[in-house]
């Protein structure tokens, strides 16, 4: 079974083709970030047309990646939510369009189950069940994942996302967008402990998150200290650290209440170097493993989508020529394959 995978839910428009016994065979990637650096942040309107223009192009160019034609397509998987809902239709249209002309199912998939099954086109995947991390835009979640379809939700931000708050105190430090990979670029250069952050909701039980407070927290500590160049990369240093130990103490939680043994990081924010050392060093304290995607999987792209609608083909395809999208979509809500 070959699959082709169409991800257009914010600001990457992304087309990868996945074959079930040899693995990914083309992954075409074409990012915005340039449009919207302007505006500090994506415009959904320009998200929407850029997309328009890229989506054929970026197919033509994956079926030749691949060396295929259309005829050797068994399936077509689209992103249906969350994300923009202009964007979202943009790739909905068109898979739905596809498979109609190529006699070919379709299937939805949703965003965020195609991030967290991510590390399942690495080499070494992680076997269930799991305690998966999602951290991708404005989610920031704990999963219970005893099989794909088999998502309890543990908890998630109440408030501003991580990656959110990444972004916001990253433009309060005069960085350009995106600015949660900068913030971070410049933390390596920050001085460890000059100052002290608080690791927000740490100190009660539950696995809910809440960053909208540090990120006060943050702001203030910016107005307070001035802009110089070394306190700027000390604030970001103290920040990120706050972010990453309460990220890795309510993981460690997650893992103790389902007492399953590995964890699973997906999404752009997992893509974090600080996190991913925190994480290997706490679970190799815990004799077991964590498990993420390659960089170039963590963020949005067409490759996980492919892989999640290749999973979803095999068990039951949505054919029906309707196109629909869902900006706001529980991935609770998602039927066991």
């Amino acid at each position: 079974m070959r699959v082709l995978g169409i991800e257009t839910s914010c600001d990457e428009t992304g087309i990868a083709v996945y074959d079930k016994q040899a693995g990914l065979l083309a992954n075409q990637l074409y990012s915005q970030i340039k449009l919207h650096a302007d505006y500090g942040g994506v415009v959904p309107e320009l998200a929407s047309r850029d997309h328009v223009r890229k989506i054929v192009p970026l197919i033509q160019a994956a079926l030749r990646e691949a060396n295929l034609s259309a005829t050797d397509i068994n399936g077509v998987a689209y992103t249906a939510g969350p994300g923009l809902v202009g964007a979202l239709l943009v790739g909905a249209t068109v898979g739905r369009a596809l498979a109609f002309a190529w006699n070919v199912p379709a299937v939805p998939v949703h965003h965020m189950e195609g991030h967290l099954l991510s590390p399942m086109l690495e080499d070494n995947p992680p076997a269930f069940p799991f305690v998966a991390l999602l951290i991708s835009g404005g989610h920031t979640q704990l999963i219970s994942v005893t099989d794909i379809g088999k998502y309890e939700l543990l908890g998630e931000s109440i408030d501003d996302a991580a990656g959110e708050a990444f972004d916001k105190i990253a433009k309060l430090l005069g960085l350009d967008y995106p600015g949660g990979p900068m913030l971070s670029k410049m933390a390596q250069h920050g001085v460890t402990n000059r100052f002290t952050f608080p690791r927000p909701m740490t100190d009660r039980p539950g696995l809910d998150f809440s960053f909208s407070g540090l990120k006060t927290f943050a702001a203030n500590t910016i107005r307070s200290n001035g802009s110089d160049d070394q306190t700027c990369a000390d604030i970001a240093r103290a920040f990120e650290d706050a972010v990453v130990d309460t990220l890795a103490i309510k993981c460690e939680r997650a893992l103790e209440k389902t007492g399953f043994k590995n964890l699973v990081m997906a999404g752009g924010v997992s893509a974090n170097r600080t996190l991913r050392t925190k994480m290997v060093a706490m679970m190799h304290k815990r004799g077991a493993e964590v498990f993420y995607a390659r960089l170039q999987f963590c963020t949005d792209n067409g490759a996980m989508i492919a892989y999640a609608g290749m999973v979803r083909l095999k068990s039951s395809a949505d054919q029906e020529l309707s196109v629909s999208v869902r900006p706001r979509w529980p991935l609770a809500e998602l039927p066991a394959v």
